[in-house]
């Protein structure tokens, strides 16, 4: 049962500034690419998509990471 508590919450503590930093780096690249800066619709629609690839990534990485650090403790 800890494993899964501490799964769940490095993966919370993670989900907002990795959303963050997606999320920054996506809106540069599409202004970039596009050559002007984008409405707040676009904008919100990249924070959409940032948080859904943060979600993916935060709770791939929280799994592995605890693992990984259960096992060298009590393996």
């Amino acid at each position: 049962m800890g494993f899964y508590i501490a799964v769940f919450v490095l993966a919370l503590l993670l989900f907002f500034p990795v959303t963050k930093v997606i999320w920054v780096l996506s809106v540069r690249r599409t202004e970039r690419r596009l050559g002007k800066k984008l409405s707040g619709e676009e904008a919100n629609g990249q924070l959409a998509r940032a948080r859904f690839i943060a979600l993916l990534l935060v709770s791939v990485f929280s799994w592995l990471f605890n693992l990984q650090l259960y096992s060298r403790l009590y393996g």
